[in-house]
């Protein structure tokens, strides 16, 4: 009996681990909002500011975790977007907000899956600042840092049944001069670990 508990309590940690959604749509930082310029270390050695990232038709700052099996279910479809955008002006910021994730690990995660930089938040300061509370969750901003979309890339974690493509939708009508019709979409993933929030 005591084992058949211990186990149910592990299966509804992870599940809690997997399943989280945004409690909030980063109520401290709304759409319309304008974030300054920032720095911070990369995986690969180097410390990177916000302005240097973006592209001419601005930037996705996206928070990842390197063992959350949300983001693993997204990457190909990160990088497909990524990719499909960049000639578009529009660049890919990774950051990891984590405590609980190695330096060494995240970089091992992102030499072999992503294809832009991923930055390290240390003691979560920009997850804080945004609001954001998931991975993957993203806040799409435009050329003049003004923040134009918040929160999940599409509706379907498994790929298989997308109806909505929040974040592509947001880009297309950008880019075009439209006004972008949702610019909030509740972001699932896995909880991101805050210092303190490591156990």
């Amino acid at each position: 009996m005591k084992r058949k508990i211990i186990v149910l309590g592990l299966i509804l940690s992870f599940a809690g681990f997997i399943f989280a959604a945004a409690g909030s749509q980063a109520e401290d930082f709304e759409i319309g909002a304008t974030i300054g310029n920032f720095s911070l270390p990369a995986t690969d050695g180097k410390t990177y500011s916000f302005n240097e990232l973006k592209g001419k038709n601005g930037v996705v700052v996206i928070f990842l975790s390197a063992q959350c099996p949300v983001v693993k279910a997204y990457i190909e479809r990160i990088n497909q977007v990524a990719a499909d955008y960049k000639s578009r002006g529009i660049n890919f910021i990774g950051v990891n907000s984590n405590a609980t994730e190695s330096l060494e690990w995240v970089t091992s995660d992102t030499a072999e899956n992503f294809t832009f930089p991923m930055l390290i938040d240390k003691g979560n300061v920009l997850a804080d600042k945004l609001g954001a509370t998931v991975t993957p969750e993203t806040y799409y901003f435009n050329s003049d840092n003004v923040l134009l979309y918040h929160g999940a890339i599409d509706n379907d974690k498994s790929g298989k049944n997308i109806k909505t493509t929040y974040l592509r939708t947001a880009f297309d009508s950008a880019l075009s001069g439209k006004p972008i019709e949702r610019t909030k979409a509740l972001a699932f993933g896995c909880s991101i670990k805050r210092v303190g929030e490591e156990k």
